[in-house]
C-alpha cells in the first residue's frame, strides 16, 4: 500500500539547515560539516520513509554538503595551494560560500518575520467605535498560547521513534500485513485522545511496530494538526512532544 504525499509547509533546504544549526547550537561561521551532513541526511531519509515528494533542491543541497565534507577530508596538494601578493598561503575554506548563502537567507527570513509582525499589528486597527469585550475576558485568560512546533520538530520526533522501534525489533518475527486508511486512523486517534480527557505523549500514538502503521499514524497526526482538531505542545524547547484533542471537535469524516 503506497502513499504519495506532498507537504507544502517545508520552506526549502536552507530553512532545514538553519533549523539544524539552531537546534544543535552550532556557530554558523564554523559549521562542523560531518555532524551537520549526518543530521541533514537523517531528515532526508525520514522524509523518504514517509514517501514524501522531496523537491530536487533538497537533494542538490545534500550533494553540496557531501562535497564540502569530502573536500575538507582530502589532503591539499602543493600545486593547488593559493598564495597572496606577499607569498602567504591563502587558507581557502570550502564552507565559505555555504555560510554566505545561509547568512543571506537568514537575513531575509528575519525580515519576513518582522514584516509579518508589522502586518499582524496593523490588522489590529479598525475604523470603528470601541466594543465591549468584557464577557470574553474570562475565556481569554484560559486560552493557552500556541507553541512554535514545526514540521521539522515532528520529523525529529519521528526519527527518535523509528530508532526506538529498530532497537526493540526482535531478531525473528512474523510480519502480518494489515491495511488501514489515513481517515480511519485519524478517527481512532481522536477517539483515543477524547477518552484520555487530557494530553498524551506523541510516542504513545504508535503502538504498532510495523513501518506501514507508523507512517499512516504520522500522516494522520499531521492531517489532524492541519484541520486544527488536535493541539501539539512542548513544555520546553526540544523536550517531549504531547498531543491532545481540542474541545468541541467533531468526528472525522
Amino acid at each position: 500500500m503506497g502513499y504519495n504525499i506532498k507537504i507544502d509547509a517545508f520552506e526549502g533546504p536552507m530553512d532545514l539547515l538553519l533549523h539544524l544549526i539552531n537546534r544543535l547550537e552550532i556557530d554558523i561561521y564554523d559549521i562542523p560539516m560531518a555532524e551537520i551532513t549526518e543530521q541533514y541526511l537523517g531528515y532526508i531519509h525520514t522524509m523518504k520513509s514517509l514517501e514524501l515528494d522531496i523537491a530536487s533542491e533538497y537533494l542538490v543541497m545534500a550533494a553540496t554538503l557531501l562535497a564540502i565534507k569530502s573536500k575538507q577530508l582530502l589532503p591539499k596538494h602543493e600545486d593547488e595551494t593559493a598564495y597572496d601578493e606577499d607569498g602567504m598561503e591563502l587558507d581557502e575554506d570550502p564552507r565559505e560560500e555555504l555560510v554566505e548563502k545561509l547568512l543571506e537567507y537568514k537575513k531575509y527570513k528575519q525580515a519576513a518575520v518582522e514584516f509579518k509582525t508589522l502586518e499582524e499589528e496593523r490588522s489590529l486597527f479598525f475604523s470603528k467605535p470601541p466594543s465591549d469585550f468584557s464577557e470574553f475576558s474570562k475565556e481569554a485568560e484560559t486560552v493557552k498560547p500556541e507553541l512554535n512546533i514545526s514540521l521539522y520538530d515532528m520529523l525529529g520526533a519521528l526519527q527518535k521513534l523509528l530508532r526506538r522501534q529498530k532497537l526493540q525489533k526482535p531478531l525473528h518475527t512474523k510480519v502480518t500485513r494489515q491495511e488501514i486508511s489515513i481517515d480511519k486512523r485519524m478517527g481512532e486517534i481522536l477517539t483515543n485522545l477524547r477518552s484520555l480527557n487530557g494530553r498524551t505523549s506523541f510516542f504513545s500514538l504508535f503502538p504498532e511496530p510495523e513501518k506501514e502503521h507508523i507512517v499512516i499514524t504520522f500522516l494522520a497526526v499531521l492531517e489532524l494538526m492541519k484541520l486544527n482538531q488536535i493541539q501539539v505542545e512542548q513544555d520546553n524547547n526540544f523536550s517531549e512532544i504531547f498531543v491532545a484533542a481540542k474541545e468541541g471537535v467533531g468526528a472525522v469524516g
